[in-house]
């Protein structure tokens, strides 16, 4: 389900339109419901991963939060990077740096064999990791107090408009606002629905006609000699 599809403007109408009629404990559960089913449409199996983080890095924040002593603070906020630096590493750059070591030995005579993993990256992983992992940190640092409230962490980190290309919003910005009923004002309204259909304009309109051009230089093989090997047509 990408952003400029049918199937996510009925979704996101859907939702909007409950948002509006639902008070705000319940809106809040629907929320969460509806951005691990966004999250899920790309791949279920996606989901054991931002539940891991999610329960990893909350409880990693309140044994934080709840104690003075700084080696306990450390060793759990220690905790949180190193697990998710690790699961972002093995599904992002696992291939990567193996390549990279074969392409290395290979200068120097020795042959090597890596072992590449089959396996699709989890769309959003970088996103809600360094989401979650940045609120450890602020917890950490003292500039919040971790959330007693699971369902709320959990919507601050699968919040399914930044879920797939963020920005990265930190806690003391988007938690606040998840634990508060809120208002709705129309002319903030107007705004984001104008800023929604601009960013379709420059998606629909601009990026996919330029992709056409820079598409083929992507996918080309180097070594390039210039602009005449561009392989524009």
């Amino acid at each position: 389900m990408v952003f400029n599809s049918f199937e996510f403007a009925v979704f996101f109408a859907a939702v909007f339109g409950l948002c509006l009629i639902l008070p705000h404990k319940w809106r809040n559960r629907m929320l969460l419901g509806a951005s691990y089913y966004f999250y899920a449409s790309w791949d279920w199996r996606f989901l054991l991963l931002i539940w891991f983080t999610t329960l990893l890095d909350f409880f990693s924040g309140l044994r934080i939060d709840n104690t003075t002593e700084q080696n306990i603070r450390r060793l759990y906020l220690v905790i949180s990077i190193c697990a998710n630096l690790t699961i972002l590493g093995f599904f992002k750059y696992f291939n990567f740096f193996a390549d990279s070591l074969h392409d290395f030995l290979a200068v120097w005579g020795v042959s090597f064999n890596p072992f590449f993993i089959d396996v699709v990256l989890p769309v959003g992983i970088s996103f809600y990791t360094f989401k979650s992992m940045s609120y450890t940190l602020d917890v950490y640092r003292k500039e919040i107090r971790a959330t007693r409230s699971l369902p709320e962490y959990a919507l601050f980190v699968a919040f399914f408009p930044q879920l797939l290309a963020g920005p990265i919003e930190r806690a003391k910005d988007l938690l606040s606002q998840i634990g508060s009923p809120g208002k709705y004002d129309l002319e903030n309204i107007y705004q984001g629905a104008f800023l929604i259909f601009w960013g379709l304009f420059q998606k629909i309109f601009i990026a996919d006609h330029l992709a056409r051009i820079v598409d083929p230089v992507f996918s080309a093989h180097p070594p390039y000699n210039g602009l005449k090997d561009m392989p524009i047509k």
